[in-house]
């Protein structure tokens, strides 16, 4: 049978000697013998453990833990395993810093010029805004009738530059359109199609426009439209990047897999963009609609 032997001074680190059969240990202070019977054998399922949680485990921290059995008063400090964990937070904002794309447009006009797509798409949003101006207006002024387009034989023009528009009461709108009599019919027909829900009606020169009530079922058709246009305007946006991500790759001849793949990459930034400024412009007009 083995022999364990254990020498100890206090308030000392701990010096652990083994031999085949022989385990010291010193510390400051006193000395501490002590004899056991048992073999050395009955350690080895506990370091084996220990050394097999550290090879699993890349990352190790050490615990400070108190050791009642060889010596008291003694603190060592013994490796134990913990694992760490990136988050799902964490892991997506590093996705997102890694996915960002800022290309210097002078280095690839060659393939494409980033600058006319981003002026492309910004058309888009601004269409967008106009539609929303024009078209979703529930305000009882004059002025909610100045952004009527009228199809005439020589051109679109806006109400307000072929008629005079005026307020003859709360309840009802006077265009006057003796400048331009014979867009009289055309004016009728835009103020009916208009999706303020007009009923005009014509006496010789004059259009008289009565101001519907503000219902709550109004408002929420024009939030229906509303998103009708914000679609459109996501319609016409996928458009413009398909076309330019067609453009780079016709033009890809002489320039690197990964240039190419970073100009689209950079495309798809730009409109995901301006999906994002679509999709504000949107909550606010309907959150002005629905009241």
């Amino acid at each position: 049978s083995g022999r364990l032997k254990v020498s100890a001074r206090h308030d000392d680190d701990i010096d652990v000697k083994c031999g085949f059969s022989e385990l010291t240990c010193f510390c400051k202070g006193c000395k501490l013998e002590i004899m056991a019977l048992n073999h050395l054998s009955l350690l080895r399922p506990l370091l084996c453990q220990s050394l097999v949680r550290q090879v699993r485990s890349p990352l190790v921290a050490t615990s400070r833990v108190r050791a009642p059995l060889l010596c008291p008063d003694t603190t060592c400090y013994p490796a134990a395993c913990a694992r760490l964990y990136a988050t799902k937070k964490a892991k997506a904002k590093a996705k997102g810093q890694s996915s960002k794309v800022n290309i210097n447009s002078a280095l690839v006009e060659d393939i494409i010029s980033l600058d006319e797509v981003k002026g492309d798409m910004t058309a888009v949003l601004n269409a967008l805004k106009d539609d929303f101006t024009r078209n979703l207006s529930i305000r009882t002024s004059p002025g909610a009738l100045d952004h009527i387009v009228v199809t005439t034989q020589d051109g679109k023009f806006p109400l307000n530059q072929l008629g005079q528009v005026s307020m003859k009461s709360p309840q009802l709108i006077m265009v006057n359109m003796s400048s331009f009599p014979e867009a009289t019919v055309a004016a009728t027909r835009a103020l009916r199609e208009s999706s303020m829900n007009l009923n005009p009606e014509v006496d010789g020169t004059i259009i008289k426009v009565p101001v519907p009530k503000v219902t709550r079922e109004h408002r929420e058709n024009l939030a229906k439209l509303a998103k009708q246009f914000g679609n459109k305007a996501k319609d016409s946006l996928r458009k413009v990047r398909s076309n330019a991500v067609t453009q780079v790759k016709k033009t890809k001849e002489g320039h690197s897999e990964d240039t190419i793949r970073l100009v689209e990459k950079q495309i798809q930034q730009m409109a995901d963009n301006i999906a994002v400024d679509i999709d504000k412009q949107l909550a606010a007009k309907t959150k002005e609609l629905l009241g």
